[in-house]
This record gives structure tokens, C-alpha cells and sequence, in this order.
């Protein structure tokens, strides 16, 4: 099995809105930094994004790709990667833990990221960590500027 990076942020918010940021693709180009378009291309009996086409400008790696969501009730999402110009493989998780009385959650980010180009494994975890930071930093501020509207 592939090496993952992961990292965990508290927010001040319950799960079901940051669950509510996460799903809601349209937006990341507001609130990360890397991801310059999203178009859901396919949603489940729900309406949650089955497959959605990501547009990333994330410096050295610019790509165009398609990844698959899975959603486990309203807690985790997991997601993996269809089709990509730079990736072999984009796989990644949202866990949330309620903390508290239910207006604090605890996201866990975990990622493994493997490029077409040769790259040592150390400057690969050193990018997924970058990745997770951001995103779990831009999640915090969206999520607690949202919540306090």
C-alpha cells in the first residue's frame, strides 16, 4: 500500500457545516488556493458529487483531472483519481469527529499523491504535506467565516 500524509485541524463549527463546504465543489476556487476551476460531472441519488473535474495550479504541478467521491454518511469523504495529464494517483480522505457538545469538529485530511515524473518519496511527503496544510487552513477560514455569517 502507498505511504500517506495526513494532518488534523480543529474548527469551530459542527460537522454538518463543514461537510457543507467540502461538498460544495463550486466554491473551491474561492477558498483554495490551487484549484482554479471544479465542475461536478456526475452526482449520486443524493446529489453529492460522484465525479468531479478539478482544474489545480498548485506551482510545479499544474493539472487538469477527474476524481471519484465516495461519501460515508455525512462524516467522511474519500475520494480517488479517474483521469490526470501529471498523476498516477490522487487519493485522499475527510474524516470528521464532532467535539464537544457538537459546534467544534476535528477534520483529519489524509492524501497520497504519486506523479507521472520521477520524484523521491521525501520531496513527494513534503508536497502532500503542503497540500493538506493549505487545504485543511483554507477548510478552517471558509468553514468559521461561513458558520459566523
Amino acid at each position: 500500500m502507498a505511504e500517506h500524509t495526513s494532518s488534523t485541524i480543529t474548527i469551530e463549527a459542527a460537522p454538518a457545516d463543514v461537510m457543507g463546504v467540502i461538498a460544495d465543489f463550486a466554491r473551491y476556487p474561492e477558498w483554495t488556493g490551487e484549484v482554479k476551476e471544479a465542475e461536478v460531472l456526475a452526482t449520486d441519488d443524493q446529489g453529492r458529487a460522484e465525479k468531479v473535474r478539478l482544474v489545480l495550479d498548485a506551482g510545479a504541478i499544474k493539472d487538469d483531472h477527474t476524481l471519484a467521491y465516495t461519501w460515508t454518511g455525512d462524516r467522511e469523504v474519500s475520494w480517488t483519481l479517474v483521469k490526470s495529464q501529471m498523476l498516477r494517483a490522487l487519493d485522499g480522505t475527510y474524516a470528521l469527529a464532532p467535539l464537544g457538545d457538537g459546534d467544534r469538529t476535528e477534520v483529519t485530511y489524509r492524501l497520497t499523491v504519486d506523479v507521472k515524473i520521477p520524484m523521491l518519496g521525501m520531496i513527494k511527503r513534503k508536497a502532500e504535506k503542503v497540500i493538506i496544510d493549505r487545504a485543511l487552513a483554507g477548510l478552517k477560514k471558509r468553514v468559521e467565516s461561513v458558520h459566523k455569517a
